[in-house]
């Protein structure tokens, strides 16, 4: 009868422990990826808008700003419709 105290504290420390990494551990690990995956796409995003400001700058040394923004226009309508063919109908959805 003299470890009981002991026993319980044991026992109330182990249902806490799994409790725990039942509930906090799993939302600690989920928020960290959010936080991984949100900064990834941030710095993808200024990668990308980097590479096109540099594309936008070379081209506008060799044929000027106006031609340059000309070839940037074509290749994103040429992208988008590329794009606007994948896609999927209405009647192809049903």
């Amino acid at each position: 009868m003299d470890d009981l105290p002991v026993k319980l504290a044991d026992f109330l420390e182990s249902v806490a422990t799994r409790i725990r990494s039942a509930t906090v551990d799993r939302v600690a690990k989920v928020v960290k990826m959010a936080a991984a995956g949100m900064a990834a796409t941030i710095l993808g995003l200024v990668a990308v808008v980097l590479l096109f400001m540099t594309i936008q700058g070379a081209l506008a040394l060799l044929w000027g700003n106006a031609a340059a923004y000309g070839i940037l226009a074509g290749v994103f309508l040429i992208a988008a419709l590329l794009a606007w063919r994948k896609r999927i109908s209405r009647g192809e959805q049903a």
